[in-house]
């Protein structure tokens, strides 16, 4: 994973958090989030360039060691060393870079690089030498404890424990043995405890970041499902549509072509034709859509399918449910297709459900469906929470997995006309709104004796 993609993916993952998880008060927190935003950085570029890091430790350790090597004494730690024999200063040198140089592999080979060190150590202890370059020892035994492998982990515990106690007690001879002991084992520990816990953090993010894309990838399959859902539903009532008018046009040319038949009119075979055509269509789209109707049979449509008239009895129930409904209509609305009633029908439909599921009873809605120049208008509005009542959650996604079920289908319905949806806060007051734009064919004018006019 890239660092840009986990840096993104860590952002999630603290989103996805419960609130009582403190995570978030730490990044609110202006100097916790100020260190954990420098981490981030630190981490991100360690990850492009991760020889700088490794540079940085030899030559810190380095520059740690330089006084003991430009001005070598017998004194350890704890004070007085007695060395076996006093060593040249290239040999003091020679054990130095043998500590030093290891640390540039510790992260590629942990295990390696602290098993190196720590026998150096111990040539060195066996002679009464005493550096500071020895902090290389704790050093990897931390990354060992970060990135290495827990069981070496414990060898290498337990091999530090005996080389510092055989130092300490029996190698080298120091004047306070038991406050050097102490000491030694003490930052030993602290070097594996850091480390340890650095681990745990390393897997507990990493942990997040595979909540966070697991997450993700629900959100998407919910909306990809709810989409098909939809999808299918609208499929099933346009087949109600297209064969009913199928239906209708078959009639209607077996009948004409039985009247041309009877009058020996040449019409009467093109008729025949078109029915027959008719009645293959027919068959086609109960063989493509017809699987659509396979549901449970509570779900299964037993009427025609509702339209502009519809709306009245719609809103007579939507009142009954305790939701004060207003609604005006402008246009020729009984001019629209089957389809584009449909869709209008069910738009409202699930405005409202929203409004009575996220505004509640007592609240106040307000539908409005236009017609004019080929555009079809559905604005449906409400006052939000009553006062004196809790407040509820809006209408719109409430997390990253809800994507909020009722503007899918909203989007779906709308799509078909090409149509735009608006859906979100109002911008004058409380309350919701939801604004549907349909683009659809302006209907055709009449003449008084109800033939078109041209």
């Amino acid at each position: 994973m890239s660092p840009q993609r986990a840096a993104a993916a860590a952002s999630t993952a603290r989103r996805t958090l419960p609130p009582s998880s403190g995570l978030d008060d730490a990044w609110a927190h202006p100097l916790l989030g100020r260190l954990l935003r420098g981490q981030s950085r630190h981490r991100e570029l360690d990850v492009r360039h991760p020889w700088l890091l490794d540079t940085a430790v030899v030559l810190i350790v380095a520059l740690i060691s330089l006084p003991d090597l430009l001005s070598p004494d017998s004194n350890g730690p704890f004070g007085e060393a007695n060395s076996h024999t006093q060593l040249p200063t290239g040999v003091l040198w020679l054990f130095a870079v043998a500590l030093v140089v290891p640390l540039w592999w510790r992260r590629r080979a942990p295990a390696v690089a602290f098993f190196a060190i720590m026998l150096v150590s111990m040539v060195q202890w066996s002679l009464g030498v005493w550096q500071q370059a020895g902090i290389s020892a704790l050093v990897t035994l931390y990354t060992l404890a970060v990135c290495g492998s827990l069981r070496v982990l414990g060898w290498a515990v337990a091999l530090t424990f005996i080389g510092l106690t055989s130092a300490v007690c029996l190698l080298a001879q120091v004047e306070h043995p038991l406050l050097g002991l102490f000491f030694m084992l003490g930052t030993a520990t602290a070097a594996v405890a850091v480390g340890l816990t650095l681990r745990i953090r390393r897997m507990y993010l990493a942990a997040l970041e595979d909540r966070a894309t697991r997450l993700e990838i629900e959100r998407d399959q919910r909306v990809q499902l709810t989409a098909a859902a939809e999808r299918a539903r609208v499929a099933r009532e346009m087949h109600d549509i297209v064969g009913h008018n199928l239906s209708v046009m078959v009639s209607v040319a077996d009948g004409a072509a039985t009247l041309a038949a009877n009058r020996n009119e040449r019409s009467a075979e093109a008729l025949r034709i078109l029915g027959d055509t008719g009645r293959q269509a027919m068959g086609e789209l109960r063989r493509v859509l017809g699987v659509l109707r396979q549901e449970q049979e509570h779900e299964r449509l037993l009427g025609p399918q509702p339209g502009i008239r519809d709306l009245d009895p719609l809103l007579t129930r939507v009142r009954a449910a305790g939701l004060a409904v207003t609604y005006r209509t402008e246009g020729s609305l009984d001019s629209l297709g089957n389809g584009v009633q449909l869709t209008v029908y069910r738009i409202v439909q699930e405005a409202l459900t929203n409004t009575l599921r996220h505004a509640g009873p007592g609240s106040t809605a307000e539908v409005a469906v236009s017609v004019a120049a080929g555009r079809l208008r559905i604005r449906v509005t409400d006052t939000g929470n009553p006062p004196g009542t809790p407040v509820r959650d809006t209408p719109g996604p409430k997390t990253a997995v809800d994507p909020g079920h009722g503007l899918v289908g909203i989007r779906q319905r709308a799509a078909m006309y090409g149509g735009d949806v608006t859906a979100g806060p109002r911008d004058a007051g409380p309350g919701w709104m939801v604004d549907v734009v349909l683009e659809v064919p302006a209907a055709p004018a009449l003449s008084a004796s109800g033939e078109q006019l041209p």
